[in-house]
């Protein structure tokens, strides 16, 4: 097994400035650290290279995305003001996204890294792989950044990818605890493209992530919500696993997997009010690698998306690191035992009914 590794330093230099979590700074509010900083994604690999697993991967290098790429999936105009902003001191790409200056270059490099990782993918160069990006991509929508995401960056790896390899059929499933609503956006119309989320019901963005979002036109049916209540566990993302996704990807027969990877379910994360643990994000991994064997040749690609507890989001990385590589290394995620111990870590029967809502929706995949 061969897994490919994308990260650049470059990626750790996007400036979301002082903030209290996202709020700026103001003579009510005390200016602090922003959520969305470099902290997360850089314990992240430094603790691969402690593991010594980083140096047993295929390294794969970021190129960056052009602007026609973007604009496969971007309105030209909102790349033309993120450019202007990121040639000065920065702005923020809607509400509450801010970015500094070369931001826009970082942004396209992680595109860039996103979509060589996916192209390693579909050319055979290694059987999976990881783009440790940043700034996150899948609350991006057409003409707008949102949720500290510039642009999105697997819809541009997708369609970059798509003109360059030609494969019909991509799903993609994204377990960060926010609806990837950006994700959704680029393929709502689009039978080609299996959008899943799972994610904290009503949790961000507020008004989407809903079962009754299941795609319009040719796509009617493509685009499969699962929203559950905040306090899920390990039981209940296995569940949905086991009766959703897996069963989605069996009727669907994609041609590649691409999971937009967020840790942001974690018990230990500050944004969300899920629980699950790095044993969790190793079993999840698990289960797509054999669906990816069973249904397109291992082709699973995975690019980072949220995480916001800089102490938890390393291990549960380098257990989905491990996990597709095959490669277990010496360190032992210290926190496992206190999360797995957590009262309603099984399936809870509001959760099960929930998810229940969610599977009816597999049957209209075409």
């Amino acid at each position: 097994m061969t897994t490919g590794w994308n990260f650049h330093e470059l990626y750790l230099w996007h400036e979301t400035g002082n903030a209290a979590q996202f709020f700026q700074p103001s003579l009510t509010i005390e200016p602090g650290e922003h959520a969305e900083n470099a902290a997360t994604k850089r314990r992240f690999r430094n603790l691969m290279e402690v593991s010594g697993l980083t140096e047993k991967l295929s390294k794969i290098a970021s190129v960056p995305v052009s602007e026609d790429d973007l604009a496969l999936f971007h309105d030209r105009d909102y790349i033309g003001r993120i450019k202007m902003l990121s040639d000065g001191r920065g702005g923020d790409a809607s509400y509450l996204t801010p970015f500094g200056h070369g931001s826009y270059e970082i942004a396209c490099l992680a595109a860039g890294g996103t979509a060589a990782v996916m192209d390693a993918v579909l050319s055979g160069d290694v059987d999976n792989g990881y783009a440790l990006v940043r700034p996150p991509g899948h609350h991006a929508e057409h003409a707008q950044g949102m949720g500290f995401c510039l642009f999105g960056n697997v819809p541009v790896a997708i369609l970059k990818n798509r003109a360059k390899h030609g494969f019909g059929r991509v799903a993609t499933v994204d377990w960060d605890v926010h609806h990837g609503n950006g994700t959704q956006s680029a393929f709502y119309a689009d039978p080609s493209v299996l959008t899943i989320s799972i994610h904290q019901d009503g949790l961000y963005p507020h008004d989407s992530g809903f079962h009754r979002e299941r795609g319009e036109g040719k796509g009617e049916g493509y685009n499969i919500n699962v929203p559950l209540p905040a306090g899920s566990g390990h039981g209940a993302y296995i569940s949905v696993f086991e009766r959703i996704v897996l069963p989605a990807l069996h009727r669907y027969k994609p041609d590649l997997i691409v999971v937009p990877s967020g840790f942001d379910a974690s018990a230990a994360d500050p944004l969300g009010r899920m629980m699950l643990h790095s044993g969790s994000y190793r079993e999840m991994t698990r289960m797509l690698m054999q669906a990816a064997d069973d249904l397109c040749g291992g082709r699973l690609t995975m690019s980072h998306e949220g995480g916001y507890s800089a102490a938890y989001v390393p291990y549960c990385g380098l257990a989905v690191m491990e996990q597709l590589s095959g490669i277990r290394t010496d360190i032992d995620d210290p926190f496992l035992p206190v999360f797995e111990a957590y009262a309603g870590q099984p399936l809870q029967p509001h959760q099960a009914a929930a998810i229940a809502r969610a599977e009816e929706l597999v049957g209209g995949i075409g």
